[in-house]
């Protein structure tokens, strides 16, 4: 069977749970708890043989011996008991719940979807791809916001390209939501190098580590990576992602980090009085290792990602264009981190390629270097532009690994001291962005065809696409102003 068709299989029959309220993520989630307890099931026996994590009371056996009532609350009790166990078991079970209110729904989803399929002889090709499938169908699904945490795979594909990971090196992603920057990165160094068994044993265990916030987000990542072949199972001691709050401290030091924070520059707690009245405070991150304290999340995250890189290390990540002009501690921060680090590439990305609407964003790629008092780091930074006269959209013209060829042509990892000037890639030295008005790293020279000649306007769909995504961006500087003046 091949991965598409092995996604429509596994998604016609969310159609009919849609029926009884469950959204596309509780779906997904569902389905992990279960492919995972089959998956052990299946190795657990010939010819694999492996010892199983999960007690014979709430193994995949226990679940198709019930029906009815019964089966619903023995599936209850199995996803709070594998909850509390430690290892890849905690992280995929951890606050589980059932959302599948009607057991013979729940019956069917076990005895004729996935007890039906060898999970295990399927390649790991078409396993991690169908799963991946289904991570997108779920970003696509606007109501429930999954697409904030989902980065176009074309781009991530040409972050990593670009990065150039190597055996050995440790790669993080302090943001990985599903973790598709660890996926590329493995799937490049495996396609890009004979391993031998040793080499090939630690890019499985001890090269990618991911952190992710929120539960829910942790488990589909650790399945996502269980189902590609990543992770030491489920009895995992050195466990490749962990829930925890990334920019709450420094959890280590890699050569790579590839990253994309998510959306939303404000953090933010919500008070309740004994009236029962809700506001919200601004949380500012204060962090001795930081360069300024600020409530902007992207600037944080930028801060935190220069801390845990080692010297020398390289970073590859994706921030909106706030980062790139904000002043305050946003000047303060770019002109430490063009002092501090070697800022050498700005890839300005084209709206209308992320689910979450009215974003406008590039990627800054950056290395650390040791400290210095004589001289910055950066002596020229390049600036890609893939936004000026550039239109996507998610559904008639999504980006293409192809739109970012020319790009990755320019870049020339191989020798970034041979780059040649284009129209849309020109370098500007320190001096003049430092010069610039709050260090504004916002720079752009092409002529919008659209604002010089009538007849090149785009189309009307892409104008109001455009307008929509500006308008949305407004109003949210404008709530993040409410809410300072609140304050």
């Amino acid at each position: 069977m091949t991965a598409p068709a092995l996604v429509q299989k596994l998604w016609n029959y969310c159609n009919i749970l849609r029926d009884d309220g469950l959204s596309y993520g509780d779906y997904v989630e569902q389905l992990t708890f279960l492919l995972f307890l089959k998956m052990v099931d299946e190795q657990s026996k010939p010819p694999f043989n492996k010892p199983s994590a999960i007690p014979a009371g709430f193994n995949w056996e226990s679940l198709l011996k019930l029906d009815g009532d019964a089966l619903e609350t023995h599936y209850r009790h199995t996803l709070e008991e594998l909850g509390k166990r430690p290892g890849m078991l905690g992280i995929i079970f951890r606050k589980a719940q059932n959302k599948i209110q009607d057991p013979a729904k729940l019956r069917r989803l076990i005895v004729d979807l996935i007890d039906k399929e060898q999970w295990t002889s399927l390649e790991v090709d078409i396993k991690g791809d169908a799963y991946e499938g289904l991570l997108e169908k779920n970003a696509a699904d606007v109501k429930g916001g999954a697409g904030q945490y989902f980065t176009p795979r074309p781009l991530i594909a040409v972050m990593v390209e670009v990065m150039a990971p190597k055996p050995g090196q440790t790669i993080c992603d302090p943001a990985c939501g599903t973790g598709g920057f660890l996926l590329a990165a493995h799937d490049y160094i495996a396609k890009h190098f004979s391993l031998d068994r040793e080499q090939k044993k630690q890019l499985k265990n001890g090269t990618l580590y991911g952190i992710e916030l929120v539960d829910s987000v942790t488990r589909l990542c650790a399945m996502n990576l269980l189902l590609h072949g990543i992770g030491s199972g489920a009895d995992a001691g050195d466990l490749p992602v962990v829930t925890k709050d990334g920019l709450a401290g420094k959890h280590g030091e890699y050569d790579l980090v590839l990253a994309n924070p998510p959306f939303g520059k404000k953090s933010s707690v919500t008070i309740v009085n004994e009236a029962g009245e809700q506001s919200k405070e601004s949380l500012t991150t204060n962090r001795d290792d930081f360069w300024a304290s600020t409530s902007n999340k992207q600037l944080n995250f930028l801060q935190h990602i220069f801390t845990i890189l080692k010297q020398h290390g390289c970073a590859a990540v994706v921030l909106p264009d706030n980062v790139l002009f904000e002043g305050g501690a946003g000047e303060t921060i770019r002109r430490a981190l063009l002092k501090q680090a070697d800022v050498h590439t700005l890839l300005r990305l084209p709206t209308g390629i992320f689910y979450a609407q009215g974003v406008k964003a590039n990627v800054l790629f950056f290395d650390r270097k040791p400290a210095s008092d004589k001289r910055p780091w950066t002596e020229k930074l390049w600036i890609y532009d893939l936004r000026t006269n550039k239109h996507f959209t998610l559904k008639e013209n999504p980006l293409k690994k192809a739109d970012l060829d020319d790009f990755v042509a320019s870049f020339n990892s191989k020798n970034r001291f041979e780059r040649t000037e284009t129209e849309r890639f020109k370098p500007f030295s320190y001096e003049e962005l430092i010069k610039r008005d709050k260090v504004n790293l916002d720079i752009f020279w092409l002529k919008d065809e659209a604002l010089e000649d009538s007849a090149n306007l785009p189309a009307p769909e892409v104008i109001a696409a455009d307008i929509t995504e500006d308008l949305e961006a407004a109003l949210e500087q404008f709530a993040t102003f409410a809410e300072d003046l609140k304050g």
